[in-house]
């Protein structure tokens, strides 16, 4: 009867502890990349001396922000007291809207934390969304114009380039079928890319293939390497021994930098082993339940 009963209770408490596991393993599997480690920040040299140029940024900021709870990419104009400013935002394709919002949330104060109050363009990418502003009359640059590049410091060796060509090559055909942000896997190699949200198809798949370009001149070799254009990123990561504290480079608006890793994948890869420990859970209770009957 004791026995029996012991058994009874350890299958009611089963369900409680598997199901705390699984919360375990996937909280802690998404957690492990931050959204708001800074990549890289773009500062102009040029200051404006409108006396309005505070209160239009303010007003800039303000609009992106109550803008990003509902929205991965917004972009708006404000002027005031002479002066005339345009900004957008854009989060990472991955994120969901409270992500999103905390990202974005935490990137405008940098303009002018990182840049000065008066600065007449400011640009800040962190890893999971991507904040700028300019003055209208900025000098503009081409959207396929490199603005920042993280190469990994070893080589992946064996065919890594091989296996590294191909990813690239399922991420151009992904991105070209107009979906603006694209992430795939081949043989290790995880592979994540993003253009601006108002790029037309053809413009996105160009700036990506001129992306994968530039990627394959600047980090050669290299296991991993985040490369930044103007209008569009790509990211990409080589795990030969499986994949280690999540999968892709990490990037938003883009936004990556080295060594972070992307949720995409870590959610995915927590999902597994807790759907494994919950299997195994059930075996175990099954096995209870036969006991149980037998005594």
């Amino acid at each position: 009867m004791g026995i029996s009963q012991a058994h009874h209770r350890a299958f009611l408490l089963l369900p409680i502890l598997c199901s705390l596991s699984s919360f375990s393993l996937l909280s802690t599997r998404a957690n492990g990349a931050s959204n708001s480690d800074l990549v890289y920040k773009g500062c102009s040299n040029q200051t404006s001396g409108n006396t309005g140029i505070t209160t239009a940024i303010a007003a800039v900021a303000s609009s992106l922000s109550s803008q990003s709870t509902s929205s991965k990419f917004y972009k708006t104009t404000s002027s005031g007291g002479g002066a005339s400013v345009f900004g957008l935002f854009q989060c990472r394709g991955d994120l969901n809207p409270s992500d999103c919002s905390s990202c974005v949330s935490q990137a405008l104060p940098m303009w002018s934390q990182l840049c000065g109050p008066t600065a007449a363009a400011a640009r800040v990418q962190l890893t999971g969304c991507l904040a700028l502003y300019e003055i209208q009359g900025f000098p503009q640059v081409s959207g396929t114009q490199l603005l920042y590049k993280t190469c990994g410091s070893g080589g992946g060796g064996g065919d890594f380039e091989v296996r590294r060509d191909t990813a690239f090559a399922q991420l151009e055909s992904g991105i070209g079928g107009g979906v603006g942000f694209y992430a795939t896997q081949y043989q290790s190699v995880y592979a994540m890319a993003q253009c601006e949200g108002d790029l037309s198809s053809g413009d996105c798949a160009d700036c990506i293939n001129q992306a994968v370009q530039k990627s394959e001149v600047e980090c050669g070799g290299a296991s991993s390497g985040q490369v930044y254009l103007d209008k569009c990123y790509i990211s990409y990561n080589y795990y030969p021994n499986g994949v280690s504290h999540g999968g892709f480079g990490g990037g938003g608006g883009g936004g990556g930098g080295g060594g972070q890793t992307s949720k995409t994948v870590a959610i995915v890869l927590g999902s597994a082993l807790a759907l494994g420990f919950l299997v195994i859970c059930l075996l175990f209770a099954r096995t209870l339940v036969k006991k149980k009957d037998d005594y």
